[in-house]
């Protein structure tokens, strides 16, 4: 069985990673728990990271997709191994916090919190955990941030809503436009959880009617429906910038996927990315036609269809 140690180096979006800490969480409750704990600091400064380098101006030679990808890649390993090391004593809190839905005997067993000096941390705060289930404290504090947040969250309260609610949601709808348009259809339901923050940020009326615009469809000239505006964020020569726009308002979830499925298959331009079959092609595909002008909207959706929140949801 895989230390601690080596767990804490894989990624829990990683699949190797994620079974590797569900394995050992069956023969040793706290162990699993302490590698758990370090994954969530390693996504939340991970977080911080990001949050960082969008703040930073971007100019230069330099300056591109490529070094953007490999930027992110680094920060990744960083964060990971920044949390091995307790540097911000984020994992240690979660871990004594958690450790109290553990059966008593267990719960003795993980050592006391320190803090990143040596001395013991203070308590951490409990409104996020509150509602963890005892009988699974691993499962409680796996990542569950998506992609689409992870610039916005400041604090280990800020997680999405659940990943079960919002696939059985969609997943009907899904089916259909997949039947359409050959592209599976957790593939679409990660990019509406990319556009929409996993349903907490959907585009709404002003008077917070629902649009149910999933897939951040813009209203253009040969759109007769009803419209939304919003202050939206494009980049211009890869410079973030915010702008006012109009945006598709239909009736129901059902109506939305049945207009990106007919988007996608009757503009040549998305031609590739029907009947995608591989996660990689697709969210490259979609960037590649235009469909956002964020850099790095292909890496976030990639991350999205494979990461451990998706499963939850679609196995839960």
């Amino acid at each position: 069985m895989n230390s601690v140690a080596n767990i804490a180096d894989q990624l829990t979006i990683d699949t190797n990673g994620l079974s590797a800490l569900k394995r050992q969480a069956k023969g040793d409750p706290g162990a699993a728990l302490k590698g758990a704990s370090q994954q969530f600091e390693a996504v939340f400064l991970q977080m911080v990271l990001k949050s960082m380098r969008d703040a930073t101006p971007k100019e230069g030679l330099f300056d591109n997709e490529q070094t953007r990808l490999y930027q992110s890649m680094l920060d990744q390993q960083l964060a990971q191994k920044l949390s091995t090391q307790g540097a911000t004593g984020l994992a240690a809190l979660m871990e004594k916090q958690l450790a109290r839905g553990l059966p008593s005997a267990l719960a003795q067993a993980v050592q006391p919190a320190e803090g990143p000096n040596g001395d013991e941390a203070p308590a951490a705060p409990s409104a996020p955990l509150r509602n963890a289930p005892s009988k699974d404290p691993l499962l409680s504090a796996l990542p569950t941030t998506s992609a689409a947040q992870v610039g916005a969250a400041t604090n280990v309260a800020n997680v999405p809503a659940p990943a079960k609610e919002f696939v059985n949601r969609l997943w009907p709808s899904a089916q259909d436009a997949s039947r359409t348009t050959g592209i599976p259809a957790h593939f679409m339901i990660a990019q509406a959880a990319l556009e929409t923050g996993w349903g907490k940020s959907e585009l709404r009326h002003a008077d917070g009617k629902p649009t149910y615009n999933l897939f951040g469809i813009k209203a253009g000239r040969s759109w007769n429906g009803a419209v939304a505006e919003a202050t939206t964020t494009e980049y211009v020569n890869g410079v973030a910038q915010k702008s006012v726009e109009r945006f598709r308002a239909y009736k129901s979830y059902a109506e939305a996927f049945n207009d990106y499925a007919s988007l996608l298959a009757s503009n040549p331009r998305y031609a590739g990315v029907l009947n995608q079959q591989d996660p990689s092609a697709f969210a490259k595909g979609l960037q590649q036609a235009g469909y956002a002008t964020d850099p790095m909207y292909a890496d976030k959706l990639t991350r999205i269809i494979g990461g451990a929140t998706l499963r939850a949801g679609l196995t839960g």
